[in-house]
């Protein structure tokens, strides 16, 4: 029995999506390919395949056959290289079709509509014109000859279509019958806008990689192994599993393991999403890049390169981006029916013309004006011009879009997941409840507020706040002592005072007598509630919590009534999951869960319809890039706002229903420029094809073409900008 095989190959020349698109129908149509998967973000692909019906080699010559490059093994350093060599090309293109183009719009439209003549007009235009036309428009010459060996269209190849329909025409008329006119500024200022959508394009798929780049710097570098009772400084590459590793208090944990020795608290808030840190102790696993907050302990390593946690994160965030291909558009879809039909359209208007004797100059001025007036820039505009504005919309309102395939997804959105931690709540533990019993509450906050003075556990910061916030003196201990998982003692005016949960009294033989109905309500909402006790008398309760944001609750009402279904995910236990739930109005909730199983979460829900993640915090990336539009809270990691597809600046998650009512609207301004370019060509074509000249005597020239043109494309930016008087 054959054996199955997965090749990595490292793909370069792919300047757009239709290309991964392209390259990933070849490889999985190939003998012996079982899956195969083009990551257009990393420029890579994955094929599984059978060793016994084809090899790594014959699937590197099926690349390079569709005329791109592949070789075996994934660089992710060489494809980041590759991005922003890309991004910097079409940057260069761009800034010479800027160059060039503006002085032909303004020669070839603006002085002529002014009735200023310029000396040599037609032969400076097509100087100008040029190096825009043959240099800046080279990547959609590409884009089409890629598509039409494959028997297809795209926009490339409408794009190539019009503008050197118009500008061969141009020439011909300059060289041979100047009476004709010229089309210089039609091809040169529609190859610009469409350049500088490729521009912006490439730049965006430069920062997608952002996140992975982010994240694989997350690691420490080097590590702390015990070599008997030597410590040796090594390379974490160099760690094998077995190892036995030291880390101090404020270290990243280099690798995963399990404590062998000592105990601490571990902010593992980049892969559970939570604040309070983790208590730790022998036989504990921990996980690669998480902090040590206090405490020396040592583990032995579980698990090393690829295996560890950070790596998996790297790789689902990787496979997810792979698989969310941009929004096939629509005018890409019309594309392939499209071009063949204006062609064939326009060879047999020529030859129609001919047939009636009317002449070459005849049949050619027909032909050229149903090509000139197919052409797409109105098709072309409808779609990034109220994308521009519906994202200049959004920035205004702090509704950050990442992309126009954002807006495009959004509008059909069926479920938003939140996280908890940083999205829906604060982020940081508050002190909610004061229960001072037989002692004054000032008295009792002094107290409670001195000892955890000299702790540096998160919730004892939250304590020392609320002590000084009323007022109470916060005084110097002596005796200070952390007991792991339990809590603190220490002495004050010669009585010792214990101050930390059940274990730390029962541990100290504190009663805890007609406390626990109390202590069990307080936990029910979510709370972690702790007990000072001054010798064996209890002096009352302290709980505290993650508090939900202002705004939360009302952001998911706002959802619910756009027909949404809200959910909210968290690595914390169910119990505070169901209390941070109910206090948001969130039914739907999913806890105690991973990063991996976030995102697997998101992948089932997507099966029912679009789904939206919205999430601060690294653990959260993996979900967002699996999600159908990933939602980051400014306020979130860089990996958390590199993944996701929208950014909220103002860190309110009202803003999300904002995003989505900026989507519907963006789509309905996209679908009424679309009717309207789409009915201008059935309209205009028979028209310049000579359809009423039986009946009426009148031929439309390429110069009346190119107007109707003109006009068309006007309309469609107008209407456009009529998204900017919306409001969300």
């Amino acid at each position: 029995m054959s054996a199955m095989r997965t090749a990595n190959l490292q793909i370069s020349g792919m300047h757009c999506a239709s290309c991964a698109t392209l390259i990933q129908r070849s490889l999985s149509n190939a003998e012996g390919v079982a899956e195969a998967n083009v990551n257009y973000a990393t420029c890579t692909a994955s094929v599984r395949y059978d060793e016994a019906l084809t090899s790594s080699d014959r699937l590197i010559g099926i690349v390079k056959a569709k005329g791109y490059g592949a070789e075996l093994g994934e660089d992710l350093q060489k494809a980041f290289a590759m991005q922003r060599e890309e991004a910097e090309g079409f940057r260069r293109r761009l800034l010479v079709s800027v160059v060039f183009a503006v002085p032909v719009f303004v020669i070839g439209m603006v002085l002529m509509w002014l009735g200023i003549h310029v000396p040599y007009a037609d032969w400076l235009l097509w100087l100008l014109a040029t190096p825009v036309q043959l240099y800046v428009a080279w990547p959609f010459y590409v884009g089409t000859w890629s598509a039409l060996k494959s028997r297809t269209a795209n926009m490339d190849s409408l794009i190539v279509l019009g503008t050197t329909a118009a500008y061969l025409f141009s020439v011909y008329a300059v060289l041979f019958e100047p009476s004709l006119g010229q089309y210089f500024e039609t091809s040169a200022i529609l190859i610009t806008l469409v350049m500088l959508g490729k521009y912006l394009e490439a730049t965006a798929k430069a920062r997608t990689s952002d996140a992975i780049r982010t994240l694989v710097g997350l690691a420490p570098k080097v590590a702390t192994v015990m070599r008997g009772r030597k410590e040796v400084r090594v390379p974490v590459d160099a760690l094998r599993v077995g190892d036995v590793v030291l880390v101090r208090p404020g270290e990243k944990v280099p690798i995963d393991g399990v404590i062998t020795g000592g105990a601490s608290s571990v902010d593992e808030s980049m892969i559970t999403g939570e604040s309070i840190p983790a208590e730790k102790r022998e036989g504990d696993a921990v996980v690669g890049g998480t902090i040590n907050r206090q405490g020396t302990f040592t583990f032995r390593t579980t698990k090393v390169g690829s295996d560890t946690t950070l790596a998996r994160i790297v790789k689902l965030i990787e496979a997810a981006q792979g698989k969310k291909a941009p929004i096939q558009r629509f005018a890409d879809s019309v594309a392939a029916y499209f071009v063949p039909s204006v062609i064939i359209i326009a060879g047999v208007t020529a030859l129609v013309w001919l047939g009636n004797a009317m002449g070459v100059s005849s049949a050619l001025v027909a032909g050229v004006s149903v090509l000139v007036i197919a052409c797409p820039c109105a098709l072309g505009l409808a779609t990034p011009t109220a994308i521009m504005v519906g994202t200049g919309l959004g920035a205004r309102h702090g509704v950050l879009v990442k992309g126009g395939d954002a807006l495009e997804t959004a509008h059909r959105l069926r479920h938003v997941i939140f996280d908890k931690t940083g999205t829906i709540t604060t982020g940081v533990p508050a002190v909610t409840d004061v229960v001072p019993i037989g002692v004054a509450e000032r008295r009792f906050l002094s107290v409670a507020g001195s000892i955890e003075k000299a702790s540096e556990h998160p919730l004892a910061e939250a304590i020392v706040r609320c002590a000084k916030g009323r007022g109470a003196a916060v005084r110097r201990v002596t005796g200070f002592s952390a007991v792991p998982g339990m809590g603190v003692t220490a002495t004050i005016d010669r009585k010792r005072h214990y101050f930390g949960n059940r274990k730390l009294m029962i541990r100290h033989g504190v009663p805890l007598a007609g406390l626990d109905g109390r202590i069990a309500s307080l936990e029910s909402q979510g709370k972690t509630v702790m007990v000072l006790a001054g010798g064996r008398a209890v002096l009352g309760l302290i709980a505290v919590a993650d508090t939900i944001k202002e705004g939360s609750r009302e952001a998911v009402g706002s959802l619910q009534k756009m027909g949404i279904m809200v959910h909210m995910i968290t690595g914390d236990n169910e119990r505070t999951a169901q209390a941070i739930a109910r206090q948001a109005g969130i039914s739907h909730v999913f806890a105690e869960v991973l990063p991996e199983e976030k995102a697997g979460y998101v992948k089932r829900l997507r099966e029912t319809g679009p789904v939206a993640m919205v999430g601060d915090g690294i653990n959260d990336a993996p979900a967002l890039a699996q999600a159908d539009i990933g939602i980051a809270m400014g306020s979130g990691t860089d990996v958390a706002m590199e993944t996701g597809d929208v950014v909220l600046m103002r860190d309110d998650l009202r803003d999300v229903a904002k995003a989505i009512r900026l989507s519907r609207l963006t789509m309905r301004k996209i679908q009424q420029n679309m009717f309207w370019a789409l009915v201008y060509n059935m309209l205009g074509i028979p028209i310049a094809a000579g359809l009423l000249y039986p009946f009426t005597g009148w031929l439309l020239s390429p110069i009346v073409a190119g107007a109707a043109m003109a006009f068309s494309s006007v309309s469609v930016v107008s209407n456009s900008l009529l998204l900017k008087r919306a409001r969300l």
